[in-house]
């Protein structure tokens, strides 16, 4: 099934053949993440900050599917509350937990001025962070400071961590059990290839736990 999502991804992005044995590793770091029980913590900054938030978006409720509620899981919201339990388990939808740690203002402010400007990703990873966890940090260059703290962190806790960099991989490459570089290192590109490429994981682990 992947297999074939992938020769199709690749016949309209040619320009990505060269990074599809690291797109199959990490579309394999994440389905055995969530197959586990696992979450997985995204985090980046300035544009890849809003990567981070994109990807847990698609993620957290339907993207390609609708992914709708079991009937046990509905049952039981029902059961709870008939009413509310009702509209509950008509409106939810399947989900894959992950969080961006970009979006924890109050906390990031207190531990940047607290702490250390580039501390707030490897707090929150040392807070959320369990064994059977991927922490997925994005850096263009890969030598963004924060992300490399946070999957330092990460490495100490037994979190497993992906990698979206530029070509080059930078240090956070050297941090990363896989690292999917962009093939490029001017940024607008990197990041263009980043959607395309964790659109495509995100759809691909969608279909793999939502298929209907």
């Amino acid at each position: 099934m992947i297999s074939n999502m992938m020769d199709e991804f690749f016949s309209t992005r040619p320009w990505l053949v060269c990074c599809r044995s690291q797109i199959e590793a990490a579309y394999g770091l994440l389905e055995a993440c969530f197959a586990s029980g696992g979450k997985l913590l995204v985090c980046g900054n300035g544009g890849s900050a809003a990567d981070a938030e994109h990807i847990v978006g698609e993620l957290m409720k339907g993207f390609l599917r609708r992914r709708p509620l079991g009937p046990e899981m509905r049952r039981k919201l029902e059961g709870v509350d008939a009413e509310r339990g009702a509209y509950l388990g008509a409106k939810l939808q399947g989900a894959l937990p992950a969080i961006a740690l970009t979006g924890q203002y109050s906390l990031n402010t207190a531990v940047a001025n607290d702490n250390g400007g580039d501390l707030p990703f490897a707090q929150q990873v040392y807070g959320y962070g369990v064994p059977g966890d991927v922490l997925w940090g994005i850096s263009t260059s890969g030598n963004s400071g924060s992300v490399a703290l946070a999957a330092t962190v990460a490495k100490a806790k037994g979190l497993r961590v992906l990698g979206m960099t530029g070509a080059k991989g930078g240090k956070l490459a050297e941090y990363a059990d896989v690292c999917l570089r962009a093939p490029s290192d001017e940024t607008f590109e990197v990041q263009e290839h980043h959607l395309a490429i964790y659109h495509f994981l995100c759809a691909a682990l969608e279909r793999r736990f939502f298929d209907q």
